[in-house]
């Protein structure tokens, strides 16, 4: 089956319960069902960041494959790199049913997951059994369970076990749907986080990046703090951003009023938005990548002219299936030749 059949066959999954069909998918995927890329990547794509080479800019955020039973296959697809994850030290269930939902009318999705996962020892383990060359950059994404948590423990151990298998690791903390998480982006908390991750760094054999993963719902006169507090620390990049609790009033679904974050189309302006101040507040010293809302080239293109040196989808993902990462890749080197720039460095944050 090739890329374009599998999401020819999308619509039918719109009539089963989203998370179900998340998990037929990953069923699908597991099985080779989704095919792979037809042919390598324009050359206009290719760029360095995190001190890693990217065939393409465009990855797929995590939340999509939590428990890394897929990455092969998503690699197969195209993306210039892919991050399973969120994993936790122990196996938890997350959050009660229902708890992902469709909101089709805005091309948009709220989940209250909870980050329901297996655990963080079969997690490390398909990491280890992954071929290698995986054909894409594979990041890893770690984070730390609801109950008897201990910020400042789990994140150095989490980092331990995943380091000797990723191109690069995020501390997510920044998930809606874990109580208190968002409020390790604090100075102090985030501080004493990565001060003991970067001490567990500095003593491995392999060391790949750290990058920090925040919430679009940040307040803006919190970022200088975030940002002084990341460099301190050797943190190498962030993500900007992850799902949000607001709700526009332009959404038109009937679950729109689902607790949860929100993701897909109706936050890619407010999340471009906030990358474009965090970039000029970053002023170039950390990598920065866009996620939020991301569903064609001309939404890449703008997230890399707002700062971004990479980029991520997921919620476009799901609803349009395997062939969308071809069309964003072609769309992308399309728009940046047509805007006149020769690589995609060249284009970063070209509108700040």
């Amino acid at each position: 089956m090739t890329p374009a059949l599998a999401s020819a066959l999308m619509p039918l999954m719109r009539g089963v319960d989203p998370e179900r069909a998340h998990n037929l998918a990953l069923a699908a995927l597991r099985l080779g069902l989704a095919g792979r890329a037809s042919e390598g990547d324009d050359p206009i794509l290719a760029t360095e960041a995190l001190g890693l080479r990217f065939s393409n800019p465009l990855g797929l955020a995590a939340g999509f494959d939590k428990n890394a039973v897929a990455v092969a296959p998503l690699a197969r697809l195209g993306f210039g790199f892919v991050e399973p994850g969120t994993t936790t030290p122990r196996p938890q269930v997350g959050n009660p049913k229902p708890r992902l939902f469709r909101l089709t009318e805005d091309k948009a999705v709220i989940n209250r997951m909870g980050m329901n996962n297996e655990g963080l020892g079969a997690f490390a383990a398909r990491l280890a059994a992954l071929p290698r060359p995986l054909g894409a950059v594979l990041g890893a994404n770690i984070g730390i369970n609801k109950e008897g948590a201990d910020p400042v423990r789990d994140y150095p151990a989490l980092y331990a076990a995943v380091a000797p298998h990723a191109d690069y690791v995020t501390i997510n903390v920044s998930s809606p749907n874990t109580p208190g998480l968002r409020d390790l982006q604090g100075e102090a908390q985030l501080a004493a986080i990565l001060s003991e991750t970067m001490r567990t760094r500095a003593e491995a054999t392999r060391q790949p990046p750290v990058l920090v993963k925040i919430a679009p719902d940040l307040a803006l006169d919190a970022i200088p703090a975030l940002i002084e507090t990341c460099l301190t620390y050797g943190v190498a990049g962030l993500i900007v951003s992850n799902t949000t609790i607001a709700r526009p009033a332009s959404l038109r679904s009937g679950h729109k009023g689902e607790t949860g974050g929100l993701s897909g189309a109706p936050l890619f302006a407010p999340s471009t938005d906030f990358l474009r101040q965090v970039a000029r507040v970053n002023a170039g010293r950390l990598v920065l990548i866009g996620c939020g809302g991301i569903a064609s080239g001309e939404d890449a293109l703008a997230k890399i002219k707002a700062g971004a040196s990479l980029v991520q989808l997921y919620a476009a993902f799901a609803y349009e299936g395997p062939a969308l990462v071809g069309r964003i890749k072609s769309g992308l080197a399309a728009a940046l030749r047509r805007e006149g720039f020769s690589s995609v460095a060249a284009a970063v944050g070209a509108d700040l």
